[in-house]
């Protein structure tokens, strides 16, 4: 067979079949008489093989050894194909990112996509410094795509620079609700709770509650300890639970015990949360650190019979630092505040 009839029937070009001559990878068996190349069958299945490991990413010299060496074996290189495999892949994809967010920031110019490049280069330093200043900073009329800054945001370790950027993404004029949700699903514990910080601060955007309330039954209780604070600022009754238990272990206690107040002013609620604190004041008898806070926490209420009673007797509770502090809330007399001062000095 001719190399032109070769090129035919294998799809590989004649000049190809003649650089694979000079390498020595595939060369004809025969010449004719008028010495043009003449391939035989196994020629030509050799040609096949050749194409088949090209078809890998193997180089035209890996593919001579492979095909020459009988002690090559194939495991450690497949396994490094793998890997330069993985790296393309993740550039075209970072490639294909960049491409979508210039794209959904609709730009009329080139100096738009110049400046979306900017801001995305400054996103990705390695500087805080600097990828705060590139949020901060950007021109005034520059749309910025928000599932660029949502995943900004997930990646985001600083707490300025996170700060700063959720506070461009509820300004941002679109909302990366999908992002976010992603994130919130995510198995990393950290992305899902920079993830509900984020949705917390844009909980009028459609699915914003709905992924919130899905929070409050996140294994972590930092995810759900966000998710609360946020729902329950909106009147969600739902998160009472994981309020009260914020108050009873002291974590970010006096926020919980704002919202806490809020949701009492809910129609039917106040009576709820109440006797949830008054539930935990009964688990806590003998710690009266903790009675403190859930005292503090029901001074926050609306005012209901069951809470003005169970103050009154907080007011005489044995345990003299709970009675002094809550009398200093409920009477709010100098000599009161003077008395817990003294006491708390000896």
């Amino acid at each position: 067979m001719l190399i032109g009839d070769v090129a035919r029937y294998s799809g590989v070009s004649t000049r190809m079949l003649r650089h694979y001559d000079t390498l020595g990878l595939v060369r004809p068996s025969g010449r004719t008489v008028g010495g043009y190349r003449e391939y035989s069958a196994g020629d030509v299945r050799r040609i096949f093989h050749v194409e088949s490991l090209r078809s890998l990413g193997l180089s035209l010299k890996q593919v001579g050894r492979a095909l020459e060496d009988p002690a090559f074996t194939p495991s450690a290189l497949v396994g490094d194909l793998i890997r330069w495999a993985e790296d393309r892949l993740a550039q075209e994809r970072e490639l294909l990112e960049r491409l979508r967010a210039i794209d959904a920031s609709a730009p009329t110019g080139w100096q738009d996509v110049l400046r979306i490049v900017e801001l995305m280069q400054g996103i990705n330093s390695n500087s805080a410094a600097r990828r705060q200043q590139a949020v901060l900073s950007r021109p005034e009329g520059v749309s910025v795509p928000a599932e660029l800054l949502a995943g900004a945001v997930l990646a985001e370790t600083d707490p300025n620079v996170a700060g700063a950027l959720r506070w461009a993404l509820a300004r941002s004029g679109g909302d990366g609700m999908s992002t976010l949700a992603a994130g919130a699903r995510s198995d990393d514990a950290d992305i899902r709770q920079r993830a509900v910080l984020a949705i917390a601060e844009m909980c009028e955007v459609p699915g914003a509650a709905a992924v919130l309330a899905d929070a409050l039954g996140d294994p972590d209780t930092t995810v759900r300890r966000h998710a609360a604070l946020a729902l329950g600022r909106r009147g969600v009754t739902a998160a009472v639970p994981t309020l009260v238990g914020m108050v009873v272990q002291g974590v970010n206690d006096v926020d919980a015990a704002e919202v806490l107040g809020v949701l009492s002013g809910e129609p039917g609620c106040a009576d709820r949360v109440t006797t949830a604190l008054v539930d935990e004041l009964v688990a806590s008898a003998a710690d009266s650190a903790t009675r403190i806070r859930l005292a503090q926490a029901l001074v926050e209420l609306s005012e209901t019979p069951l809470r003005e009673r169970v103050l009154r007797q907080l007011a005489q509770d044995d345990e003299r630092a709970v009675a002094l502090v809550v009398s200093a809330f409920v009477g709010g007399s100098a000599d009161v505040s003077a008395e817990v001062r003294d006491d708390e000095g000896a």
